[in-house]
């Protein structure tokens, strides 16, 4: 079968720039491919290509049925405004200021992100405190990073961070606790939890 070269070697490379494999392929089993067709587009750059009815039938599959559109967005950074919080020991951190909530997994009644798509996150918290802090990242009920600074004079202020790259899965829980004693976090947008979608 006679094709345009020219609209195969478009479709190809929009195919492979835009779109990311569904369950069932691998981004480099569509990527080998997707090569290899490219590779006999560019091999014959001056002449018609013949391509067989398997390959044809191969190249349509995969612009269609085998792969979709990327991941989509999940973002979220928030942070303390109105005034100090008080946290006792145990307590979930409730940032009340929203800067942004793309995928709408933060909710700043409980202060707990509720993955919405499965992929490799990085979280960020930050706080000014003035008196000793203990805060934990929880991935449910699991700590993967810990915040703590012990401070024997309370006129000294200070401002610490933790980032952390982790795995979920659609519906974990991601949250910043309490570990130690009862704390107050400083507000005024000094302290604050973001987190978003890697890949």
């Amino acid at each position: 079968m006679l094709t345009n070269l020219g609209g195969l070697l478009i479709m190809l490379l929009m195919i492979c720039n835009v779109y990311q494999p569904v369950s069932g392929g691998t981004l480099s089993d569509a990527r080998t491919k997707l090569d290899s067709l490219k590779s006999l587009i560019y091999s014959n750059a001056k002449a018609t290509v013949t391509l067989d009815s398997t390959a044809l039938k191969e190249l349509i599959k995969l612009s269609t049925s085998g792969l979709s559109k990327p991941t989509r967005r999940v973002s979220f950074s928030v942070y303390l405004k109105a005034k100090d919080l008080s946290v006792e020991k145990g307590r979930i951190v409730k940032y009340d200021a929203i800067l942004t909530n793309d995928g709408n997994g933060y909710d700043d009644k409980t202060g707990v992100f509720v993955c919405p798509v499965a992929g490799t996150y990085m979280f960020v918290v930050d706080t000014l405190c003035h008196v000793d802090i203990w805060l934990a990242i929880k991935v449910n009920k699991k700590a993967v990073a810990n915040v703590h600074r012990r401070i024997n004079d309370e006129k000294i202020w200070v401002q610490l961070s933790r980032t952390v790259i982790v795995k979920l899965k659609r519906g974990d829980h991601v949250k910043v606790e309490n570990t130690g004693p009862s704390i107050k976090i400083d507000h005024g947008g000094y302290s604050g939890f973001t987190g978003t979608l890697v890949y």
